[in-house]
């Protein structure tokens, strides 16, 4: 009997010194916690400098009618929304929007992600110096510099370029690229950039799956399209939304490609939301109106962001 009151009067000091904020209790969690994240202070110091403090700029440019010249360059104003009203009734950013989302959709959705699951699936049965190989050629263009990338492009697609000089020695005259097929030319210039990425991010998540799964799999009569899709597939969502949110973040912002190869042109035929907000803000000198294109931008990518987040989380084990 004795045990068993100094039991009962144990859990009852325990509780209380945990209701004071004992080292158990909820203040002492707290705490620890906060000196465990003292470490990542000087990130979170880091992130809102120079990157929470650009996107507030943005957004408070985009409401003022900062400019280049005149005397908006000396001191902009308020004007509301005004930005946004003259941004919905140009003609030109409807049709903006449509070669973002294609070329989006091109190189990044399908190009990137499709080319590089499939050179990821390619690898895993491949020899050692054939593997090798090409994943050197493949990764080659992924670490280049985005400007040497860029006019490797350019000199690829131009007029007199490597692609209708190979097509030449066929007997076929290939046309100009840049002029005809502009949106084309850089959604492939896309692809062939930022294939690497999916690749290795896919590479890394199929070696994760354990390969007695597919044996049972296989001897129960399961063929290689069924295994891909219904255990694969499951086993790796997390790596797929992953990456399909970062490739499409990325190729939102691609600006020196598209600039270098085509500048957007011809005409604004394949003007992304990048280099409409550039020509608007630094060729027209309207850096409230181009800035206004940014936070467009911006809130694109979040939709998309949340799209792959609610759409692609994978389930909770």
């Amino acid at each position: 009997m004795a045990d068993r009151h100094s039991e009962t009067a144990l859990i009852v000091g325990v509780a209380a010194r945990r209701r004071r904020g004992g080292p158990g209790g909820p203040s002492g969690r707290l705490a620890r916690d906060a000196v465990r994240a003292l470490p990542l202070l000087p990130a979170v110091v880091l992130l809102a400098i120079f990157l929470i403090g650009p996107v507030i700029s943005a957004f408070f440019g985009a409401f003022t009618n900062a400019s280049l010249r005149g005397a908006a360059a000396r001191g902009a104003e308020f004007v509301g929304f005004r930005n946004f009203t003259d941004l919905f009734a140009d003609p030109d950013f409807p049709k903006s929007v449509v070669i973002t989302l294609v070329f989006l959709i091109g190189s990044a959705i399908i190009g990137q992600n499709v080319l590089g699951m499939v050179l990821a699936l390619a690898m895993r049965s491949a020899h050692g110096i054939t593997g090798s190989v090409v994943s050197t050629i493949v990764v080659a263009a992924w670490v280049l510099p985005e400007i040497v990338a860029s006019f490797a492009c350019y000199a690829f697609f131009a007029p007199e370029g490597t692609l209708n000089t190979l097509l030449s020695l066929v007997g076929i005259t290939g046309p100009s690229w840049l002029y005809d097929w502009p949106l084309f030319s850089v959604i492939l210039a896309n692809t062939w950039r930022g294939t690497a990425f999916s690749m290795l991010v896919y590479s890394a998540a199929l070696y994760e799956v354990p390969p007695e799964i597919n044996e049972s799999a296989e001897m129960d009569g399961a063929r290689g399209w069924q295994r891909f899709a219904f255990i694969t597939i499951p086993m790796i969502r997390r790596s797929i939304s992953t990456n399909l949110m970062l490739t499409t973040l990325q190729t939102l912002s691609v600006f020196t490609l598209i600039y270098v190869m085509t500048g957007g042109g011809p005409g604004t035929d394949s003007a992304t939301l990048p280099i409409f907000a550039y020509q608007q803000a630094f060729q027209f000198s309207e850096l409230g109106f181009g800035t206004a294109i940014a936070v467009i931008l911006l809130v694109v990518g979040g939709v998309f962001s949340l799209i792959y987040i609610r759409a692609l989380r994978p389930e909770v084990d």
